[in-house]
């Protein structure tokens, strides 16, 4: 039986092996929890927001524990490991609060007697999620779709079972029935198949979009529906009336939080002529301060990637990027010693056709495009086939908003970086998937939108 081998980025040393479970085991795990969803649907808002609110202060108790754990296992800074699981007890806190309201039926007025729409559970939903944020992209949406009455089954990243385990025993340990969440610790592989299984009603994948794709056609061909949030190759327009610090600022935080490796972070910077250089030599010497280290150290600003396959897959793609004409301004040189570390990189004068400009670099990359003007900025942004977020930054927010409300994606920030807040729909367009999670919006995404007429 194949095995799920936690190894940390900052040492590459071997933490922990995790014997994986057949396709069998699996499967009768997803029954039970198809058996708990008869009777976990017909329990009150007001229990299951109780057992969601005991699992929120199980993460703000036990903080440290869960963030030292996502550190060991994905790489990232230990200040921004306590700051996911900070916000996993806040969705979990929103969703309580909120999810009988998201929730109530909808009355409308017909000839009928009564009639209404109601938002009913469907069953079992499997979760297929990533490692780079090994703890809040799960209660992302889990806590939605357990308040609205399902119960769920996970399929983590295979470097980040600890994680997964935790996650497993923190719902447990708050009380949830057996069966509510459960990890299945089973390869890629067999994803396939725990699809087709009888008991799963639906599919959520946060991931590359070719694994979207492998999802979406296999639910597809069973008509299970689909929730998928993908890659992103995100622009930001520094517009040239704004503040250069400020902007340049807000470009290194964007590049270099979770070590590059977050979907919505600001990849591709367009920059309008006029500020063009002036803009990359501010924000040169921002990446290059900041501070490479041990993601234990309370200091250090970026840690290493999660794998090392990933560092040398982002390390061809800078190598590539330049052989196509890009200028490579810091970085792009892979560092000696252990660990999976890249240093912060600068690709200026990026076009399309550039393995930087077309496709999505999960990592401390950033890729700094040249525009005439903001008609081009704004035409060089949509230029993609990604739209999961974008950004613009200006002094102007009038301006700002018209230019965020012409780009190409599902979230289109001003002045700052984007982020998935509860209380804002979370999801892309194009390659970055569909449907929408986070607020009212995605609650009811996994439910039955029923109609009930009286006459």
């Amino acid at each position: 039986m194949s095995k799920a081998i936690t190894i940390n980025p900052a040492n590459g040393e071997t933490e922990n092996v995790y014997e994986r479970i057949d396709i069998l085991e699996a499967k009768e795990k997803t029954a039970l929890a198809g058996e708990v969803y008869t009777s976990w649907k017909q329990t009150s808002f007001a229990e299951r927001s109780k057992l969601m609110y005991a699992l929120a202060d199980l993460f703000d108790a036990d903080k440290e524990e869960y963030a030292r754990l996502a550190t060991i296992e994905m790489g990232k800074t230990i200040v921004q490991a306590r700051k996911e699981i900070e916000k996993c007890a806040w969705i979990c806190r929103f969703y309580a609060d909120n999810s009988e309201s998201f929730l109530a039926k909808e009355i409308v007025n017909t000839e009928a007697t009564r009639s209404y729409v109601t938002f009913q559970p469907m069953g079992v939903i499997l979760a297929v999620m990533p490692w780079n944020f090994p703890f809040y992209q799960v209660i992302r949406f889990a806590a939605p779709a357990i308040m609205a009455g399902n119960t769920s089954v996970l399929k983590h990243a295979s470097n980040v079972q600890g994680s997964a385990f935790a996650l497993e025993d923190a719902f447990v340990k708050a009380g949830f029935p057996e069966g509510v969440f459960t990890n299945l610790n089973i390869s890629a592989g067999k994803v396939k198949d725990l699809i087709e299984d009888k008991n799963i009603v639906a599919v959520t994948l946060t991931g590359s979009d070719p694994a979207g794709r492998s999802v979406a056609a296999i639910a597809g061909a069973n008509l299970k529906k689909t929730v998928l949030e993908l890659g992103g190759s995100d622009a930001y327009i520094i517009l040239d009336d704004a503040d250069l610090d400020t902007a340049a600022e807000l470009a290194m935080l964007g590049r270099l939080q979770n070590n590059g490796q977050t979907c919505i972070a600001a990849k591709r910077f367009i920059v309008p002529e006029p500020v063009y250089d002036k803009f990359l030599e501010i924000f040169t010497n921002k990446m290059r301060n900041a501070k490479m280290g041990d993601p234990m150290d309370e200091i250090t600003f970026y840690g290493p990637m999660a794998r090392f396959d990933l560092r040398d897959e982002l390390h061809q793609q800078v190598l590539t990027t330049v052989s196509q004409g890009a200028r490579l301004v810091i970085g792009g040189e892979m560092p000696e010693g252990n660990g999976a570390y890249y240093p912060a990189t600068i690709l200026a004068d990026v076009k399309p056709g550039m393995e930087a400009f077309d496709n999505e670099l999960f990592g401390p990359v950033a890729s700094v495009i040249r525009a005439r003007d903001e008609s081009e900025a704004i035409a060089l942004a949509n230029n993609s086939r990604f739209g999961l977020g974008s950004g613009v930054i200006t002094s102007d927010k009038e301006r700002g908003e018209k230019v965020a409300l012409q780009l190409e994606a599902g979230s289109s920030f001003v002045n700052k970086l984007v982020a998935s807040d509860p209380r804002l729909p979370f999801g892309g367009i194009k390659n970055s998937g569909y449907g929408r999670e986070l607020s009212g919006y995605g609650i009811r995404e996994f439910v039955n939108i029923k109609s009930i007429w009286v006459d």
